[in-house]
């Protein structure tokens, strides 16, 4: 095959590895920059969250986690002390305004949950005829791999003056407005002598809020 004839299949590769490529992490800012922070001066603490709750943000990832159910939401952690910040222990939940407690959830079961979304679409109502249907094709488990291999939040430690940064996925298939009322509880965070932190509770309303504001 000559050059020319390869052209175009060279410009689709290079195209395809362009957006490949382009599934970074959002750049790291102290969490005091965001709306939705909690702020502990006397143990030098800060901490963000910024859910990714809109198809435009959610373009991010390789997979649309929104319309399977699960809401990314971005941690971001800043510790201005002197010494290390661990959260080997740490405790990261998604409360509801119900008040129940929702765990990250990890890519096993976000493929379960998409798996099983996938298969309730394909329900057709009856009696009637039979609609013309187009399925989308089920995302790969490699997909979601690949996301939370990139996009996890994974810092064990945040030292001294850093913040660390990523995403937890949160499994709110259930909740018609998982936001609203909604808070992000931690607790079990410790310091350089194994002291356990004050816990945090984060409103997402302060991010709603924010939202709002900006669209006005």
């Amino acid at each position: 095959m000559s050059v020319l004839r390869r052209l175009p299949l060279l410009i689709v590769l290079l195209a395809l590895k362009g957006v490949a490529a382009d599934k970074t992490p959002p750049p790291v800012q102290p969490a005091s920059s965001f709306a939705a922070v909690e702020v502990h001066d006397k143990e030098k603490v800060s901490i963000a969250v910024e859910p990714y709750d809109t198809k435009e943000k959610e373009a991010l990832f390789r997979i649309d986690y929104l319309s399977h159910g699960v809401m990314p939401v971005r941690l971001i952690v800043t510790n201005n002390g002197d010494r290390p910040l661990s959260l080997r222990d740490a405790r990261i939940l998604f409360m509801t305004a119900a008040g129940d407690k929702i765990q990250a959830a990890e890519p096993g079961d976000v493929e379960r949950l998409m798996t099983r979304k996938e298969r309730e679409g394909k329900k057709i109502p009856m009696p009637g005829p039979i609609p013309a249907i187009k399925i989308k094709p089920k995302a790969s488990n490699q997909d979601i791999e690949r996301d939370f291999d990139t996009f996890e939040y994974q810092a064990l430690v945040v030292e001294p003056h850093t913040t660390r940064a990523g995403f937890l996925f949160y499994d709110v298939s259930q909740l018609d407005d998982p936001l609203k009322g909604a808070k992000l509880h931690l607790r079990k965070l410790r310091d350089a002598d194994g002291n356990e932190l004050f816990y945090f509770e984060i409103p997402f309303e302060k991010y709603l809020t924010s939202k709002s504001s900006k669209m006005n």
